[in-house]
């Protein structure tokens, strides 16, 4: 059971905290209309959504087993598995630099790896097709531990799925982002 605070403790920490304002009042001085905030895969004011708006994007192929996932996972995810939008896309979606590392975690006394993380950092850039501008671009980081196993054959497929774990963060990331900039007014 807790020990009850005494009570000039008590006292020092209502004294310190803010004063409570009653909701009523914080609504009464809101804005009336469209404070301009709304969900991100909410309808905008056309009534396109984030995701109908990520099927104007194209994705430049990605060589590379760990590129190619992130490159079906994005193309995936802009069209939700269906068929991608027949007009020309608006955008286009390159990853410029991918950096993958192995990081040992644990090593025994004898030298051998028990964990190890796999770290994948991509950058990348969205270029307006029709101006051939770049107009957002960033770096998207994702890790994933695996654990390393006395056969080799273990380990190898431990690995590729904390390829796979990372791959899909990237993706996921760079979907979200993607979606966040498309949805901007």
């Amino acid at each position: 059971m807790a020990k009850p605070l005494p009570v000039a403790l008590m006292r020092m920490a209502l004294a310190m905290a803010p004063t409570a304002v009653p909701v009523s009042s914080l609504l009464a001085q809101a804005p009336s209309g469209d404070s301009g905030c709304r969900p991100l895969y909410a309808p905008d004011a056309s009534g396109a959504t984030a995701g109908d708006k990520l099927k104007d994007v194209d994705f430049a192929p990605i060589p590379g087993r760990v590129r190619q996932r992130i490159g079906n996972d994005l193309i995936f995810e802009g069209t939700g598995g269906g068929q991608a939008k027949t007009s020309a896309p608006r955008y286009l979606l390159q990853v410029v630099g991918l950096q993958e590392n192995l990081m040992s975690r644990f090593v025994d006394i004898q030298g051998r790896v028990s964990c190890a993380t796999y770290a994948v950092q991509a950058s990348f850039r969205l270029i307006d097709a029709k101006e051939k501008k770049v107009v957002f671009q960033g770096t998207s980081h994702a890790r994933a531990a695996f654990e390393s196993f006395d056969s080799p054959d273990a380990t190898v497929r431990a690995r590729e799925d904390a390829e796979n774990r990372a791959a899909r963060a990237i993706a996921d990331d760079l979907k979200t982002r993607l979606a966040a900039y498309l949805s901007r007014p």
